[in-house]
């Protein structure tokens, strides 16, 4: 029985597996989404959300606990500059898995993991709907940014004549 055993092996031994998954997650934060299975995007996503989670904090003891994770300097220091500004009030829900379908080779049922905030296709189509927090279960204004309208007051200008003209109309 595996009762309470959380994690997918994903047929591979500890070593090989913890190299994966660090090599995955530097893929993620250096290209912002990545292609694989959907068994590993699972354990992608578990092993990721935590270091993000972590780099909100930028301090060197955050710094050196994921790198211990990683091992990759660069995927730590973009991790901390680019990833965790963006990310900095979201309260958790990081990543994003998109199933994509089966693998023509050996039908591997293919999902896309993205970081969540550098997809401009959903966040930039749509308005940006804030929830002022209410942790007591009472209402909660909604503020909505909108792109600025134009003004509707102002009369569109009128073409201009030249003088030859005027002069010919009042003749």
């Amino acid at each position: 029985m595996r009762h309470g055993k959380k994690v997918n092996h994903l047929s591979r031994q500890t070593g090989h597996r913890k190299s994966m998954l660090a090599n995955m997650a530097c893929s993620l934060i250096e290209h912002k989404r990545i292609n694989t299975t959907v068994a590993k995007a699972k354990a992608l996503k578990q092993f990721v959300e935590p270091l993000v989670t972590k780099s909100k904090e930028d301090t060197t003891h955050n710094r050196r606990i994921v790198f211990a994770y990683l091992r990759n300097k660069y995927a730590v220091t973009e991790l901390f500059r680019e990833v965790a500004a963006k990310v900095g009030d979201r309260p958790g829900g990081y990543t994003r898995i998109i199933k994509l379908g089966n693998r023509l080779g050996d039908n591997a049922d293919m999902a896309m993991i993205e970081l969540v905030d550098f997809n401009e296709l959903y966040n930039g189509g749509k308005k940006e709907e804030k929830k002022a927090k209410s942790r007591r279960g009472g209402k909660a204004k909604k503020e909505t940014t909108a792109a600025p309208v134009a003004d509707a007051t102002t009369a569109p200008e009128a073409p201009e004549t030249s003088p030859e003209e005027t002069t010919d109309k009042a003749e």
